[in-house]
C-alpha cells in the first residue's frame, strides 16, 4: 500500500459509512474509527439497534469515505473505501481501546470494515492525483 494512503489513514479519526438495505435503500452515518494498518482494517463502533447497524447487518457490503475540510483547492485531499462488515474480535477492540482509551469503561459493539479498493486523492501530488490500493485476489 502506498504510504500516502497509510499517514492519511492516520492523520484522521473520522469516517463517513455509507450503507444499503438489500433493495438498494441508501443510508450514511459518521464514525470514529481505529485503523488495522496489517489487515487494511478500519475498526468503528455501533451499536445493533442504529439504522445502519441493521443495513450492514442485511447487506455488509458497504463504502466509505474521509476526508479533510478545506477551501485551499490545492490541498484537497479525500478517500473513498469499499469492503465488507463482520463483527469485530476481542483482539480489534484492544485496537480500538489504545486509539479511544476512553472507551475502555463504555459496553462496546465493535465492527471491521474489511477493506477490498482504496482511493486517495490527493492535490498536494498534483491536481487530481490519485494513488489506489486494490486488495489481492488468493
Amino acid at each position: 500500500m502506498e504510504k500516502k494512503i497509510e499517514q492519511f489513514i492516520a492523520k484522521h479519526h473520522v469516517l463517513t459509512l455509507a450503507t444499503t438495505t438489500s433493495d438498494g435503500a441508501p443510508y450514511c452515518c459518521n464514525c470514529f474509527y481505529a485503523y488495522d494498518k496489517a489487515t487494511q482494517a478500519f475498526l468503528f463502533t455501533s451499536d445493533t439497534t442504529t439504522h445502519h447497524a441493521k443495513m450492514m447487518v442485511e447487506n455488509p457490503k458497504v463504502a466509505a469515505s474521509i476526508v479533510l475540510e478545506t477551501r485551499i483547492v490545492g490541498r484537497v485531499q479525500g478517500l473513498q473505501i469499499t469492503g465488507e462488515i463482520i463483527r469485530a474480535t476481542e483482539d480489534d477492540r484492544l485496537k480500538y481501546i489504545k486509539r479511544f482509551p476512553y472507551a475502555a469503561v463504555a459496553d462496546l459493539t465493535l465492527w471491521r470494515l474489511q477493506a477490498d479498493f482504496m482511493k486517495l486523492t490527493d492535490n498536494t501530488l498534483g491536481f487530481g492525483k490519485k494513488l489506489i490500493w486494490q486488495k489481492e485476489e488468493l
